[in-house]
């Protein structure tokens, strides 16, 4: 622990050189718009800026990569609190929890309570990675890919009933999401599924514009149609108060046990491999809603600090545990770590054990950078809350038409395809219509991002026990999660029988 206190020491000196501190704020600040237009993300932001960064010394290049991916996680919830819109998928949760706010006049302590929570989750995830990075990384190496099933099938199982009041309308919801993200090719056998003999559907239904058209063109929709919506919408224009947004003492210090709880929980699901920040934003969001005091006000309807910090806190420690397996072992644990693989790979470095031994000056450089750089975004994000708070105070009849185009200039940027613009289209009556019914829409959304995966790591776990199903329960690890997710599977039905019987007796 010393040698690396001393180490990070050096680090921190090696991050506020001219060079570095310069690519730390450059990247800091991309990500944050990166983060906040909805249809770019933090993978395609690293990946149109790997060529760039070629021409600079590699530990440069690292730390304005890495300050894209994490700015990004606080960019993130600007969209999603204020729009509705999350600019990418480990923002649904701040969606679910923080519009309900800006909906009753509270967007600025909504921004206020997201770029604090992700200080706290960022900070939390890197102390982790400066201290027992390794040894952590080995724990991660035991969850093969049935263990990453379970889990992921525990999330699946508890989507529906977590998320909704009507348990069967959240299956309904999530048995939609799986179906959706079904379409397109196998990747492993290359058959066509649900493509209808049509080309556009042979790669499948993106990300971007399904979720753009969902969470946005659907509150488009919903201000037109429906006159109490507009109401809701116009009661609290003009009477945004900045002061009022800041947190005060006893709230910061209500939010720090659940800052704590996402944080350890985020960084954890951050060095799986293949989790990523939705993942553990997700669980820590369960998480909450089981333990958290204000549980019963986290239904994505009320808008609720506590859910914004947990979604906050998780997926910015994920994105700093991300960088555990990615150094120790060369193991992204996320689609934006895959990309910046292989740039260390362009670079000529190996990560793995010996990176730290052989380029000491390289890794304890970018730690140190992600202390300065969590610090950066957190001073910019903050400046930045009174300047986009102010777009709430725009009337109704001229934020809709703006809102429309960022939807489409949005879904057309994901492949420069007008495919993609139709979908979200599509996506937008469907998710109007789902809400009409009284039939959630995050559900869908997270079934539609853990599915894939969960195909994945099953087939990959069959293939590495010769199709051998027992692998699932024979593993303890992966015993316990889907213990786990048998009796969340049972509990509603236990609980719906129990409040029968309670009722009865009381009327006899």
């Amino acid at each position: 622990m010393a040698e690396n206190f001393q180490m990070l020491i050096r680090g921190l000196g090696i991050a506020i050189s001219p060079m570095n501190l310069f690519a730390c704020i450059i990247g800091g600040i991309m990500g944050l718009i990166v983060g906040a237009v909805p249809g770019i993300g933090a993978v395609a932001g690293c990946s149109l800026l790997l060529p760039i960064t070629y021409s600079i010394n590699p530990t440069a290049a690292i730390i304005m990569l890495a300050g894209i991916y994490y700015g990004n996680m606080y960019g993130g919830a600007y969209s999603a609190i204020l729009l509705n819109i999350p600019g990418d998928s480990p923002a649904v949760i701040t969606a679910l929890e923080g519009h309900p706010l800006t909906k009753k006049g509270l967007a600025g302590k909504a921004l206020y309570t997201a770029n604090y929570a992700s200080f706290i989750g960022g900070t939390i995830g890197i102390l982790f990675l400066t201290a027992i990075g390794a040894p952590l990384a080995r724990i991660g190496l035991k969850f093969g890919p049935a263990e990453t099933a379970s889990l992921i099938f525990m999330a699946l199982t508890s989507i529906g009933w977590l998320l909704g009041d009507n348990p069967a309308k959240g299956l309904i919801a999530t048995g939609l999401g799986v179906m959706i993200s079904n379409i397109g090719m196998d990747a492993s056998s290359a058959n066509f599924r649900y493509t209808f003999g049509s080309t556009s559907l042979l790669s499948g239904i993106d990300f971007i514009p399904l979720v753009i058209g969902m969470f946005g063109l659907s509150q488009v929709l919903l201000l037109m149609t429906d006159n109490s919506a507009q109401a809701e919408a116009n009661k609290f224009k003009g009477k945004l108060k900045l002061r009022e947004s800041f947190l005060k003492k006893k709230e910061m210090t209500r939010l720090l046990p659940t800052n704590i709880r996402a944080s350890i929980l985020g960084t954890f699901i951050g060095f799986l491999p293949g989790a990523g920040g939705t993942t553990g934003g997700f669980l820590s969001y369960m998480l909450e809603k089981k333990v958290n005091k204000n549980r019963d006000k986290m239904d994505g309807k009320q808008g609720t600090l506590e859910g914004i910090c947990a979604s906050e806190s998780a997926n910015n420690a994920a994105a700093a545990g991300a960088f555990i397996p990615l150094l120790s072992f060369g193991i992204p644990g996320s689609s934006t770590t895959a990309v910046l693989l292989g740039g260390l790979l362009a670079w000529g470095l190996k990560p793995g054990p010996l990176l730290f031994q052989n380029e000491p000056d390289f890794v304890w450089g970018l730690i140190g950078s992600m202390y300065i750089g969590n610090i950066i975004c957190l001073a910019i994000g903050m400046a930045a809350i009174p300047f986009m708070v102010k777009l709430l105070k725009i009337q109704n009849n001229i934020l809709a038409p703006m809102i429309i185009v960022v939807c489409i200039v949005g879904a057309y940027a994901n492949n420069n395809s007008m495919f993609d613009v139709v979908v979200m289209l599509a996506a937008g009556v469907l998710s109007y219509f789902m809400q009409k019914k009284g039939i959630g829409v995050t559900p869908l959304i997270l079934a539609y991002v853990l599915a894939p995966l969960f195909e994945m790591k099953v087939r990959q776990a069959l293939a590495i026990s010769n199709g051998d199903i027992t692998t699932f329960v024979t593993k303890p690890i992966s015993l316990f999660f889907l213990l786990v997710a048998f009796t969340l599977l049972i509990a509603p039905v236990i609980v719906k029988t129990v409040k029968k019987k309670t009722e009865k007796r009381s009327l006899a």
